[in-house]
């Protein structure tokens, strides 16, 4: 994805407003049962009359939009009985301890859960005719959820990779490309050579799809008798203050995140910038987010078509345009694409 276009329609998003110091309070009051139950009262709320709103309490990050959104009976009806009886489409959300604008965050409010993420989530519930019921976690309790049961489908920005389909189902929703945040004054930039890693040291999220990326970048840097100094800080808050305290030189993180933050913290002292993009999946497939759920649960299928009734109705492009992510667009929800190869940078 163009980085450039995002940053572009991000900073249109963000003008106007001074919510950054306000926005970060909320983040870091996130928590896993508040957050939770303040999302099923706003949800239950959307359900009852047919409306989901998007971009709700999020302090500038997104244009608040009204989406009408109906029951679809033929998709209902595809959900597998233990789903049915429920009435609820228990959701994981991974944005503990600190959540990530745009993706998923806590609102202004300082409890509710909002973000493209938990929106996405509430619109495809509202297509199965189910309550969404929001359970944040960390990134790691987000997949020790759905193996439980605790919860139905991860909706988290998590990428279809043929290593995590040993294990789950995919419904894909969104393009997924990474990029390298730097400073502004750096002179660094990335334009899918490993080897331009080579004496730098870069932050990255354990136990996600880019961490497999850059940790086979320096497997192969090593084999040239070169390294990358991979670091690892609790969440993205810890990583651009490593960033803005020069103690790395990048930060390999989802575009969105990194578009997202070079437009808001433009004007400060310490600005950043984009230095390069790379697909979710590697080199040879593009990279997709996807709806991830336990393996055979029987929601993969009605979680697709929930997702492309959305797409043909309109919502779906509507709910990209409030959160500016029109850029990362797919043309329909499939159920287990090629995802991130079990060896590919």
């Amino acid at each position: 994805m163009p980085a450039t276009r995002l940053r572009t329609a991000v900073v249109r998003a963000l003008a106007g407003t001074t919510a950054a110091t306000a926005l970060a309070a909320g983040l870091s009051a996130c928590g896993s049962d508040g957050a939770s139950s303040a999302s099923d009262a706003v949800s239950a709320g959307n359900a009852a009359t047919g409306t989901v709103t998007v971009g709700a309490l999020s302090n500038g990050a997104a244009r608040k939009t009204d989406l009408a959104v109906s029951e679809v009976a033929k998709i209902r009806a595809e959900l597998p009985p233990r789903v049915l009886k429920s009435g609820q489409l228990v959701v994981g959300i991974g944005a503990l301890p600190a959540g990530s604008a745009p993706l998923a965050f806590v609102g202004d409010d300082q409890r509710t859960l909002t973000g493209s993420e938990p929106d996405i989530s509430r619109l495809v519930a509202a297509v199965l005719g189910l309550k969404p019921v929001l359970r944040n976690s960390t990134w790691e309790n987000l997949f020790v959820g759905i193996d439980s049961g605790r919860t139905d489908v991860g909706f988290s920005n998590i990428t279809d990779t043929e290593e995590r389909k040993r294990k789950y189902d995919f419904a894909s929703y969104r393009e997924d490309n990474l990029a390298f945040a730097v400073l502004k004054s750096s002179t660094w930039n990335f334009a899918g050579d490993f080897e331009n890693l080579a004496g730098r040291t870069v932050a990255v999220g354990a136990g996600t799809n880019q961490e497999k990326i850059l940790l086979e970048w320096r497997s192969k840097l090593r084999k040239e008798g070169k390294d990358v100094t991979v670091k690892y800080f609790p969440d993205n808050n810890g990583a651009y203050l490593a960033l803005t305290g020069r103690k790395i030189d990048a930060y390999f993180a989802p575009n969105p995140d990194v578009a997202y933050h070079a437009a808001k913290d433009a004007s400060t002292p310490a600005p950043t910038r984009t230095a390069g993009t790379f697909s979710g999946a590697g080199t040879t497939v593009q990279g997709l987010i996807a709806a991830t759920s336990k393996k055979d649960s029987g929601l993969a299928k009605p979680l697709a078509d929930a997702l492309n009734y959305l797409i043909a109705n309109g919502q779906y492009a509507k709910w990209l345009a409030a959160w500016n992510l029109s850029d990362e667009a797919v043309p329909t929800s499939l159920v287990d694409p090629p995802g991130l190869p079990l060896t590919n940078s």
